[in-house]
C-alpha cells in the first residue's frame, strides 16, 4: 500500500511534546504503572479478560467495522464536549521526559455553544528542576495563549477568534462557528490527537471501577516520515517504521479510556519504548497519562474565568500564520 503523501496538520510543535507540557499532559511512565493496585493496574489486567466476554458476533466482526465502531465512539466523546452548554473537568497528569518524571494538574472551563463558546484551561508540570506552566483562554473575540516553560522566558500569543471562523467558512468547514479545536483548550488537545491518529478497535474494559470503551489509536498512514524526515528510509523496510526506530519521547501510540455510560474520556495516554537512542526493541509503555477528574457537563461555571488581561508588552499576535496554516479537521 503506497498511500500520496499526505498533508500533514501544521502545528508550531508536534502534539506529544505539546500535549506533555501543555496539559496536556500526565500520569505515566515506570513510576505510575509500578504503583502496586493503581489505575493503571486496574485497566490493563482485565482487559484481555474484558476482551474475552465480547459476544460471538462481536468476535466475528471485520476489523474495518470495529475501526468504525471506535471511530464514533471517539467522534461522539469529544462532539459531546463541543456541544455542552457548560464543562468543567480536573486533571491529573504524569509525563516521562528523558531521565525526567514531571507530575501536574489542571483545570478546564467552558460555556456557551456556538460563537458564543469561551474557555479557560490552566495546566502545570512540574520536577525537581523545571516546570512547564500554559495558560489558554478565550472570551469570544481573542483567544490568549500564554506558556512559561522552565528557564525560558514566558512567551504570550493572541488569535483573533472572528478571522479563524471567516477562514473556516472559506474552508466550507462543517460549522464555521466551531473554533476551539483550532484555537486551544482541552478540545484542541483531543480533535488535535484524532487528527494525527487512526483508531482501532473498541475494547470493553474497567478503569477504577467504571466501564470504559479502551481504543488505541496509531498513526495515519504516511504522517510519520512527514513529521519526522529521518524516518523516511526506515519506512521502505518491508516491516516499516517501527518503536525503537522513533526519538526518545516521541509516541508510537496513544490509548484513549472513555466512559461507556456518558461517553466522556477519562484517560489519555501517549505509549513509546522510553529511554537514550539507540534503544533495543521493546513493547510500548506510558509516557504520559492524562487522567480527566470530575467531569461536569451543564454545571456552573464562573463567567469571570474567561476575562484575560494579561501584559502587552511581549504580546506576538500570531493570527495571519494560524489562518495561513489553517486545515480543517479529518471527517
Amino acid at each position: 500500500m503506497t498511500p500520496p503523501r499526505p498533508q500533514a496538520p501544521r502545528l508550531p510543535k508536534f502534539p506529544a511534546r505539546w500535549l506533555g507540557p501543555c496539559l496536556v499532559a500526565a500520569v505515566c511512565g515506570q513510576a505510575w504503572r509500578g504503583e502496586a493496585g493503581g489505575p493503571a493496574a486496574s485497566i490493563y489486567g482485565r482487559r484481555a479478560a474484558a476482551a474475552r466476554l465480547g459476544t460471538a458476533a462481536e468476535a466475528a466482526a471485520s476489523a474495518g467495522e470495529q475501526s468504525g465502531q471506535a471511530e464514533r465512539i471517539v467522534t461522539s466523546s469529544l462532539a459531546r464536549i463541543a456541544r455542552a452548554e457548560t464543562v468543567s473537568v480536573r486533571l491529573r497528569q504524569r509525563v516521562r521526559l528523558g531521565d525526567r518524571v514531571l507530575v501536574g494538574a489542571g483545570r478546564y472551563l467552558q460555556a456557551g455553544q456556538g460563537e458564543e463558546q469561551r474557555f479557560r484551561f490552566e495546566t502545570t508540570l512540574t520536577s525537581d528542576s523545571e516546570s512547564f506552566e500554559v495558560t489558554e483562554v478565550s472570551d469570544g473575540l481573542f483567544c490568549w495563549l500564554h506558556r512559561r516553560t522552565g528557564p525560558d522566558s514566558p512567551t504570550l500569543h493572541r488569535i483573533d477568534v472572528q478571522r479563524v471562523r471567516a477562514r473556516l467558512a472559506e474552508l466550507d468547514a462543517a460549522d464555521p462557528a466551531d473554533t476551539a479545536a483550532y484555537l486551544g483548550g482541552l478540545q484542541r488537545n483531543l480533535w488535535w490527537a484524532r487528527q494525527w491518529f487512526r483508531f482501532g478497535e473498541a475494547v470493553p474494559a474497567e478503569l477504577e471501577g467504571r466501564p470504559v470503551w479502551l481504543i488505541e489509536g496509531h498513526w495515519q498512514a504516511g504522517i510519520l516520515p512527514v513529521l519526522l524526515p529521518e524516518l523516511a528510509e526506515p519506512a521502505k523496510r518491508p516491516e516499516g517504521i517501527r518503536p525503537e526506530d522513533l526519538p526518545d519521547g516521541f509516541p508510537w501510540l496513544m490509548r484513549l479510556a472513555i466512559d461507556q455510560g456518558d461517553l466522556l474520556p477519562r484517560r489519555l495516554e501517549f505509549l513509546a519504548i522510553p529511554g537514550p537512542r539507540p534503544v533495543a526493541p521493546a513493547a510500548p509503555e506510558p509516557i504520559t497519562v492524562i487522567d480527566f477528574l470530575e467531569f461536569d457537563l451543564g454545571g456552573p461555571v464562573d463567567a469571570t474565568a474567561f476575562y484575560y488581561q494579561p501584559a502587552r508588552e511581549e504580546l506576538v499576535d500570531i493570527t495571519a500564520h494560524v489562518v495561513k496554516t489553517m486545515t480543517l479537521m479529518r471527517p
